[in-house]
């Protein structure tokens, strides 16, 4: 008996949606970039592209907004004068003196630069290069006369022209060499690839709590359907929440929600065994951290403070504004049953995606302290 082949089902993708490509233009009205598939094609203009990457790259260097890196910067400059100050010194009086005004003088300038220069962020990114540098030093020859002009008025200061001109030139050299100080920074901690690393950090963790929660679930099927339904229904909002496209970063917010989604579960599971409480200051959820940054401190406290004891264990999570900045502190206490001692990937994780998204003002802290153990985040706004 032949058998008749079976017709050729349509091209879906996983939702099941017809994805072959039909055009909707009329043949003689058909625009000349739409191919015959009727999908649009785009011309690939590499310079276009390469200007796109400068910008984006200058972009990146040029954001002195961040409260750490100004901080490097005014430091950088103070030291750089103080050296200068004690080459030229005669005295210890002399030196005081002078230092006491090119102390002045270098914190007036650099912060007017600094926020010149983060103010002019946007614009400055897409200029070209030359005129970039030179606008940059252009300013920071404005700024040193800025700080070096109050002194004179107070006749604290020789007013002359040569003194002008070096006051004047020497802003503009530390303008010139701070931009290629940053540059150089921008190419090392923000490559180009930044954004790929992130990622790549971010899938590492994605499988695994997911996975984690998936076996908690099917753990209830037989046991409690009920209860394995609801936790399903959880499961299903985690996966949704971590699998979308976040970007670099989310609200601190939506990390706090995918962390009380994925201890339901672990409720479910440990029962009684697990206690939580939770201490959120409303006003940190709009600091932005890198995606699941929380949920592998939470399920580190669950998994070395819960699991391991019989008796169960009890987790903090409170979330608090210090200093202008966002603290999360995740506590658990530790069973006398030692868990099983881990690689430390997870903390070594979260730590380098805070650094490739705050730099050095974002930290990840991990200490013992008394019955507890403690792991502390800490992100700028």
């Amino acid at each position: 008996m032949s058998r008749t082949p079976a017709a050729e089902p349509p091209d879906t993708d996983i939702g099941g949606a017809d994805t072959r490509p039909v055009s909707v233009w009329p043949a003689s009205t058909r625009p000349a970039d739409l191919n015959s598939s009727g999908f649009v094609t785009t011309q690939f203009d590499p310079l276009l592209d390469q200007k796109a990457r400068d910008a984006a790259h200058a972009g990146a260097a040029l954001d002195v907004c961040a409260p750490a890196l100004a901080l490097r910067a005014l430091l950088w400059v103070q030291g750089v004068l103080a050296i200068g100050v004690l080459l030229a010194t005669q005295g210890a009086a002399d030196w005081l003196q002078r230092q006491a005004m090119a102390m002045f003088i270098g914190l007036a300038g650099s912060l007017l630069w600094l926020v010149a220069v983060c103010a002019l962020r946007s614009r400055l990114a897409g200029q070209p290069g030359a005129a970039r540098v030179a606008v940059l030093m252009a300013l920071g020859a404005t700024t040193a006369l800025a700080g070096w002009l109050p002194l004179c008025a107070a006749g604290m200061a020789e007013a002359s022209a040569l003194r002008f001109a070096g006051v004047a030139l020497a802003g503009a050299a530390a303008a010139g060499t701070m931009w290629v100080w940053l540059d150089q920074r921008a190419r090392l901690w923000q490559p180009v690839d930044s954004r790929a690393r992130l990622a790549e950090l971010q899938s590492r963790i994605r499988p695994h709590f997911l996975f984690n929660a998936l076996n908690t679930a099917l753990a209830l099927v037989r046991v409690d359907p009920a209860r394995a339904e609801g936790v399903l229904e959880d499961l299903a909002q985690l996966f949704r929440v971590a699998l979308a496209d976040a970007g670099e970063s989310v609200s601190l917010d939506e990390e706090i929600h995918l962390a009380q989604r994925y201890l339901a579960i672990e409720k479910i599971r440990y029962g009684e065994r697990l206690q939580l409480s939770w201490d959120i200051d409303p006003r940190v959820g709009a600091a932005r951290v890198p995606p699941l940054v929380l949920q592998p401190l939470v399920e580190n406290a669950v998994r070395h403070g819960v699991e391991p004891s019989v008796n169960g264990a009890r987790i903090w999570v409170q979330a608090s504004v210090r200093r202008g900045q966002a603290v999360i502190l995740v506590s658990n206490t530790v069973s006398d049953t030692p868990s099983t001692p881990g690689h430390g990937m997870a903390l070594r994780n979260v730590r380098e995606r805070l650094r490739l998204l705050h730099d050095v003002a974002g930290q990840c802290d991990v200490w013992r302290e008394g019955g507890l153990f403690r792991a502390r985040v800490i992100v700028p706004f």
